[in-house]
């Protein structure tokens, strides 16, 4: 039986998960892991399908209604046999067998998830309750991708799983985090009352290539700002902080969460802090010297620190990332200036 961490501590379901596939147990023919990808099409989750179907035994299903995916993320394996794509919106029931889950479907940039705030905490409560009443039908072992916004605007720094955080709940990014943090709940309540096997991950600020471009994200703005020869603002008072993960490191933390023996919830991010200034001064002196760095209005409710404490991943996951900052940034201009259509000056 899965161990659970911190704020699950204590808790241990006392009924045994569901049976997974009888196609689990054969005797003579060992079946391929069939795998759900919620929000496949996504930034994240489609470098987490890459890395999924390069292991011959896995099938992999994604399912997203691409209202911030894109088909193009998964191009390369559209019409590969282990691999199927359905357009599907989590909020409706979905019906598929499969023996692992990974639950990643839900807007989690500012700008889409104010744009349409109840779409937001329906893909959260609604999505995160019919993946696992699925996970409870089929016998399937679901990952839930929380957010480190379940801290809110933080008073313990840095951030650990025990740490209940300081959430606004009527804000404008409430949707968001509250619903995240709804989706925890929801996730230890089918642990404990159904048996149903659950891993958690809090994952903090995440870039690489495939970010949308215009999301809003700091990251994303700054390097498109800094192709398009734009002055890079830099929301007030620029001292805010945030820690920022490469993609492949972030997607190799969720396999071994998922693979592993804890329940979490477990902090998947990188520890290395950064102003918002420094990270401006770090695209600038990266990727456009000549760009101006200005600052604007910040929005409500922005935390102005974010530091994961990964002390969980390391002990029990023997994760911890890789990729300097200063590594990933020079990748994810690549990536943009090939989609932007910009060469880079002589």
């Amino acid at each position: 039986m899965a161990k659970e961490a911190s704020n699950g501590e204590g808790h241990v379901s006392s009924k045994p998960p569901p049976s997974p596939s009888p196609l689990r147990n054969a005797k003579f023919f060992q079946a391929n892991m069939r795998i759900l990808v919620t929000g496949g099409a996504g930034f994240i989750g489609s470098h987490l399908v890459d890395k999924l179907m390069q292991n011959e035994k896995n099938e992999v299903i994604v399912v997203d209604n691409f209202f911030t995916g894109s088909k193009d993320n998964l191009r390369q394996w559209i019409g590969h046999p282990r691999f199927e794509l359905i357009r599907h919106d989590v909020t409706e029931t979905l019906l598929v067998e499969v023996d692992q889950i990974y639950h990643l479907a839900c807007p989690a940039s500012p700008i889409f998830y104010k744009y349409n705030p109840v779409k937001t905490i329906k893909t959260n409560v609604i999505g995160t309750l019919n993946m696992l009443g699925l996970a409870k039908r089929v016998g399937a072992r679901i990952l839930l991708t929380s957010t480190s916004e379940v801290y809110g605007d933080p008073l313990v720094h840095p951030q650990d799983e025990s740490y209940w955080g300081n959430v606004n709940p009527i804000g404008v990014r409430s949707c968001y985090d509250e619903g995240k943090r709804v989706a925890e709940t929801l996730m230890f309540d089918y642990h404990r009352q159904h048996g149903i096997e659950i891993r958690i991950a809090r994952i903090f600020n995440t870039y690489g290539p495939r970010m949308n471009i215009d999301d809003g994200r700091v990251v994303s703005n700054f390097i498109a700002q800094a192709i398009r020869d734009e002055p890079l603002t830099v929301q007030l008072p620029g001292t805010q902080t945030r820690s920022f993960c490469y993609v492949s490191d972030m997607v190799d933390g969720l396999i071994r969460l998922m693979e592993g023996e804890h329940t979490g919830p477990i902090n998947i991010g990188n520890p290395g802090e950064f102003t918002m200034l420094e990270l401006a001064e770090n695209v600038k002196e990266l990727i456009n010297p000549d760009v101006k760095i200005i600052t604007v209005e910040n929005t409500p409710d922005d935390p102005r620190q974010r530091k994961p404490d990964i002390t969980k991943a390391k002990e029990l996951l023997g994760w911890e990332p890789k990729v300097k900052l200063r590594d990933g940034l020079p990748l994810m201009e690549d990536d943009f200036r090939k989609r932007l259509g910009i060469s880079r000056k002589n």
